[in-house]
């Protein structure tokens, strides 16, 4: 963590898997799964195309970060420390 109290961390995996849903591995070596779907569903001009499966699973990794070619991206900080305090990152086992 740095002196701000949020975790430098960086996404170096990422893979869409059905249901709007994305396997994450993290700079920590820690990984897991979240559903983007809630905010997929709350709807906008740039989660828009993501509601096609196909155009969902796009996804690829920009500078660190979850990103498609429509310019969406999602913030690795935001997403590390709600899959933490969710409890749904794990060590990868690799």
């Amino acid at each position: 963590m740095d002196d701000t109290g949020f975790p430098m961390v960086d996404v170096t995996e990422v893979r869409a898997l059905a249901d709007h849903r994305l396997h994450l591995r993290f700079s920590t070596g820690e990984e897991g799964e979240i559903s983007v779907a809630p905010l997929i569903e709350t709807g906008g001009p740039m989660v828009e195309p993501l509601r096609d499966e196909t155009e969902f699973a796009r996804v690829f990794l920009e500078l660190g970060v979850p990103a498609w070619p429509n310019g969406f991206d999602l913030d690795a900080i935001a997403l590390y420390m709600d899959m933490r305090d969710r409890g749904l990152l794990a060590r990868s086992a690799a």
